[in-house]
Formats: structure tokens, C-alpha cells, sequence
């Protein structure tokens, strides 16, 4: 299997292989991997018809678009046209999406084959991809451990080489987190850069999609392809969208803070601890600036997270009623059963959790003790944040505070919750974060190290990235 799209597209132009081959050997390696439940459906017929008609194009020597033969999958919180899109819910069971999501048009743009969707916890809400309506997806690394979430079919299907790449959605650390459980890259954009129109919203002012990839440079040219305004999506920037693939070759010292109480934390692990150590002695012996900060906020944003996204959530999940399509409860009798049973019955408890919260909060006698409280919270943490990266190039901390641990193993929502305590910071402040799979444990269980740059600034993230794998 490929796991270089230049190395692929090489092979196909010097006529070693066809766009075709190299898409039905994927299709038959899923098949013999069901095992890890990572896709949901294959789209063999729609994968296969797009690899003939690259095929095609190349033999009439057609111009190519730029990420012509890439297999990649999208999470089946994406939508595309004329394909089933659930969310990993049975309350969207059955519903084909009528239009593509703009990064969908993108790709199928730039000649990309999207080979089928990938497993999520339910409507993105988890870390550990157990909150599935489909069941959990096993990590490819060891198959008693979970992949992370929620965007752990799409992490689990590039780690097993299943497709080339993926596209999944993070909204606090749902990229990072499984790229670092199954030892791949992880990269979310800042908020704006890429379009979320077509993508299943959980919480709208923090959903960002972006890519799994096993290098940096397919990383850049798939971001390349997907970034840039979009006059369906008004929080879509319109900023020119730079060459990043181009531009990957910087070698420069730069300014990088750490947090002491990050690497002190309660909560992360021993391992995991000695491999950011590690890496701060790798990045201070390689000639970079090392600044150990404080971040005060830092039992706080957890919290605040939740109590906004699950207000988010609560507002908007309301259209899903059974009525106007996807899962409806038939024994209802009225309007109010309808609602009651198909929301019910439709929705995981995950879920159901999550839109009571988000109900709560927003409810009039709570609204300032929580959601207001929680907005001045993330003011406060995107200001220092923004202030700390104009001080420094980069912030550098462990993706998640520990290595992936056993399906099952984690019942209690807070724990899992707590998963998230390094990850989530990015999305509240809008900034662009990514995860390299640089450490292992002593049982060769990936750990990943993230590292957050200031808004806009993904050329630079991928240029020292690239220097760094």
C-alpha cells in the first residue's frame, strides 16, 4: 500500500500501476479488516467509476487535478451527494444527502477518490469511538484497545492502510486525539480556514475539519486543496490560501514555550510525561528557544468546553424530530410522541447526555451561573493564547495524557471527558494544532506530541512539522 502521493502518482504516470488497481486493492484490504469496524460503507461503485475516469484522463493526457489518485475517506459526519451520511446515529438511519459538502467538491475538484465513510462516536460526541450506533472501532495497533475519537474510524482506517488519508472533524482534540492513539498525523486547521458547510454540526463555533495523513506532505496538499472561502459557510475566511506544499522545506530556529503545569499534571501519564520531556531536550539540543509558561486556566477549560458545546449541541441537534427525514418512531400517534419517541429512541445515551446538559445551561435560571460564565472563560483563554503566540512561534504539550487504553475500560463521562484537557484549547481559541506520532511506550503504544501555532499560521506548523518527522 502507498502511504506517499507523490510515490503513487509517480507509479501511475510512469504507467507501474492505474488509479483503478490501486483503488480495488484498498476495497479488498477493508474487506479483509472488517474486523476493526473502522468504515461504515465503502463506496466501491462511486470510488471505482472515479478511478477509471482519472485513468481515462491520464491516457488522453488530460490535465490532472492535484490530488489526482489520492484514496481518501471522509467522516460519516460529512456529507456527499447521493451517499448515505448518519453521523453514526440511528436517527439519521438511512438518509442520503442530496448535495456534497464544499471539501467533498474540492476533492472530487482535484480528482481525489473518496473510497467510503468512516465510523465516529455518535454526532462527534466522544473520545473513544464506543458511542457508535454502529459499535466501537478497534485500534489497529491492538485490537483490545480503543482508537480515540470521535474520529477514530477515520484514524483506525489510515493506520491500517485502508485509504491513503482521511477526513475527519475536530471540535475539541477529535483529530489529535485518535492520530495519537493509532500513531499517524493529525491536523486541525484554524477555525475558518476550511469550510464546514455539509459537515453535521455538533458545536458550530468550534467544528473545524481536518486530515489524517502518514506524512506532512500529503498533509499540506490535501489542506491546500480543501482551505479557502466559501460563500455557503459565512465563518469561512477569505484569506488567500498559501502554497503550503511548496513551502515545507524552512529550516529555522524558533521561539517554544511549554507548560509546567501540563507536564506536572495529575492526570498524565508517567510515559507520556518522559516523552515530552524528551522532546523538549530533542528541540533544545537542536537549537530552539525553550520557555517554560504557566497556564492557569488550565482546570478550567475542560469545563467551559463542555458546558458551550453541549449548549451548541442542544441547539443544533433540535432538528432532528423524525419528521422531516431519517429515523421516525412508528408507533407515535401525535406530534408530541413523535418527538418524544423517535429522539428517544434515535438518539445514544452519549448524546441524550450531552442535549440535557446543553439544555440546562441554557435554561433560564442557569444560563448566567454556567453558559455565560463558560464564554468569559474561553475569552480569557483565546486572549492569553493569543498573547503567549506572539511572544513565542509555538506551544508544545502531549496530545492526550495518555496512550490508548482497553475498549470498555473507561465507563465514567468525567474521565473521559478529562481526555481531552490538551486538546481542547485550540479549538477554543480558534488556533491551528496538530499531532505527530513521535514517542512509543514501552509497549509500542504511540504517543503523540501536538504542537499550536498562532491563527492562519498552518504553513509554518507544517514547515517545522515536516523538520520534526
Amino acid at each position: 500500500m502507498y502511504r506517499s502521493l507523490k510515490k503513487l502518482q509517480d507509479d501511475v504516470l510512469n504507467n507501474q500501476t492505474t488509479c483503478e488497481t490501486i483503488t480495488r486493492s484498498y476495497i479488498q484490504t477493508i474487506q479483509q479488516h472488517q474486523h476493526l469496524n473502522a468504515f461504515v460503507e465503502v463506496f466501491e461503485a462511486s470510488a471505482i467509476a472515479a478511478a477509471k475516469t482519472i485513468d481515462t484522463k491520464i491516457a488522453n493526457q488530460q490535465p490532472l487535478g492535484k490530488l489526482f489518485g489520492l484514496v481518501i475517506s471522509i467522516k460519516d459526519n460529512i456529507v456527499y451527494k447521493n451517499h448515505v451520511a448518519t453521523a453514526a446515529s440511528k436517527i439519521l438511519e438511512g438518509f442520503k444527502s442530496p448535495y456534497s459538502a464544499t471539501v467533498i467538491e474540492k476533492l472530487i475538484a482535484a480528482d481525489a477518490i473518496i473510497i467510503g465513510r468512516t465510523n465516529c462516536d455518535e454526532f462527534a460526541m466522544g473520545g473513544s469511538n464506543e458511542n457508535s450506533f454502529y459499535g466501537a472501532v478497534k485500534n489497529p495497533i491492538d485490537n483490545t484497545l480503543v482508537s480515540g475519537g470521535s474520529s477514530g474510524g477515520a484514524a483506525a482506517a489510515v493506520a491500517a492502510d485502508l485509504c491513503m488519508a482521511a477526513l475527519g472533524s475536530d471540535t475539541g482534540g477529535s483529530i489529535r486525539q485518535p492520530a495519537s492513539f493509532c500513531g499517524i498525523i493529525g491536523l486541525k486547521p484554524t477555525y475558518g480556514r476550511v469550510s464546514r458547510y455539509g459537515l453535521i454540526a455538533y458545536g458550530s463555533s468550534f467544528d473545524q475539519i481536518g486530515t489524517f495523513t502518514h506524512n506532512i506532505e500529503d498533509a499540506a496538499l490535501i489542506l491546500e486543496v480543501i482551505a479557502g472561502g466559501d460563500d455557503y459557510d459565512a465563518t469561512c475566511s477569505k484569506n488567500a490560501v498559501p502554497n503550503y506544499f511548496e513551502n515545507l522545506i524552512q529550516e529555522k530556529k524558533y521561539k517554544i514555550a511549554y507548560y509546567k503545569n501540563v507536564v506536572e499534571h495529575e492526570s498524565i501519564d508517567v510515559e507520556v510525561r518522559n516523552a515530552c520531556l524528551s522532546f523538549l531536550e530533542k528541540l533544545k539540543n537542536d537549537g530552539h528557544e525553550i520557555h517554560p509558561i504557566e497556564f492557569a486556566e488550565l482546570d478550567y477549560i475542560v469545563p467551559a468546553y463542555y458546558v458551550l458545546t453541549t449548549a451548541e449541541a442542544s441547539s443544533n441537534l433540535s432538528r432532528f424530530d423524525g419528521v422531516r427525514f431519517g429515523y421516525h418512531a412508528k408507533e407515535a400517534t401525535d406530534l408530541e410522541q413523535t418527538y418524544k419517541l423517535t429522539r428517544s429512541q434515535g438518539f445514544g445515551k452519549e448524546v441524550q447526555r450531552r442535549i440535557m446538559c446543553g439544555t440546562f445551561v441554557l435554561s433560564a435560571g442557569y444560563y448566567d451561573a454556567y453558559y455565560s460564565k463558560a464564554q468569559k472563560v474561553r475569552r480569557l483563554v483565546a486572549e492569553k493564547t493569543k498573547q503567549t503566540l506572539e511572544e513565542v512561534d509555538f506551544i508544545v504539550c502531549p496530545t492526550a495524557p495518555t496512550p490508548a487504553y482497553k475498549i470498555g475500560e473507561v465507563s465514567d463521562p468525567i474521565t473521559s471527558f478529562l481526555g481531552d484537557i490538551f486538546t481542547v484549547q485550540a479549538n477554543i481559541a480558534g488556533i491551528p494544532a496538530i499531532s505527530l506520532p513521535l514517542y512509543h511506550t514501552k509497549n509500542n503504544l504511540p504517543i503523540g506530541m501536538q504542537i499550536m501555532t498562532a491563527r492562519w499560521n498552518e504553513e509554518k506548523l507544517l514547515a517545522f512539522s515536516n523538520v520534526l518527522m
